[in-house]
């Protein structure tokens, strides 16, 4: 691991090693040296100098900053997460409230993961690279807000101001509100919802298409139907008004003589 001063573990140990054995002890123990042991160890200690053992780290650019946090603190594969990460870092940035810098922020002491400036990268730095530096041109991950706090998904914690927002590349990220309404619970159940086609909080079982069909309601009598005579069949294939034979004249003796009166 890469501490103040540039040198790896491995490094120290090899320029340790190069001092003169008679004064390694010293140095070990924190002794007070003698002035031969003095003498020896200015010597080596210039002869260390110009073969390269006092190496100084060089000054990262806020892109390596910036990808270095979302390498670390996101799964590696999740682009959203990356940015979500990246997000929580320039909020804090802007908000005035945190270090001045983008590495500032990143290496604030107690924030991010242990190394997060330190430890090598490997797969999946490049896609942290490309996403740094497209939120150093202002791309922010929308569902993440002005939040400037995350933690793993699924731990909880007792605390009542932790308003969840979103769940993103395996953290939730939350704001502190003074009366949160957002449990983690409700984020990951809406995001499950969304990702299925549901509506937030309906089971699966109840998912109906948004676009009823309007039917027409059934009479409340069914009749029967009535049969239609051949003069309206003809008046509705237009073929007129159809008048009725004229009746024969008949007396009234004739009349009561055909009811048998």
């Amino acid at each position: 691991m890469r501490k103040r001063g540039g040198l790896f573990a491995s490094e120290r140990i090899n320029c340790f090693l190069s001092f003169p054995s008679e004064i390694r002890p010293t140095l070990q123990a924190g002794r007070i040296m003698s002035p031969n042991q003095f003498f020896l160890l200015a010597s080596a200690g210039a002869l260390l100098l110009v073969g390269g053992c006092a190496k100084v780290q060089p000054r990262m650019s806020s892109q390596e900053c910036l990808a270095r946090a979302m390498y670390f603190e996101s799964n590696r594969s999740s682009e959203a997460g990356m940015l979500a990460v990246g997000t929580v870092v320039m909020n804090r940035l802007e908000s005035g409230r945190y270090p001045q810098s983008v590495c500032g922020v990143v290496g604030q002491k107690n924030q991010f993961a242990p190394g997060v400036l330190s430890k090598p990268m490997g797969k999946g730095r490049e896609l942290a690279s490309q996403t740094a530096g497209r939120v150093l041109k202002g791309a922010r991950h929308p569902e993440v807000q002005k939040a400037m706090f995350f933690h793993t998904a699924g731990y909880s914690f007792p605390y009542t101001n932790m308003h969840y927002l979103t769940i993103q590349g395996g953290n939730s990220f939350y704001e502190k509100r003074k009366n949160a309404t957002s449990t983690q619970a409700m984020v990951a159940e809406r995001q499950r919802s969304e990702k299925e086609g549901r509506l937030p909080f309906n089971p699966a079982a109840r998912n109906m298409p948004t676009e009823v069909a309007v039917r027409t309601p059934e009479p409340a009598i069914m009749r029967a139907p009535v049969r239609q005579s051949r003069i309206a069949r003809e008046v509705a294939r237009g073929a007129g008004a159809v008048s009725a034979p004229p009746l024969e004249a008949m007396s009234i003796e004739d009349l009561i003589q055909q009811n048998g009166g």
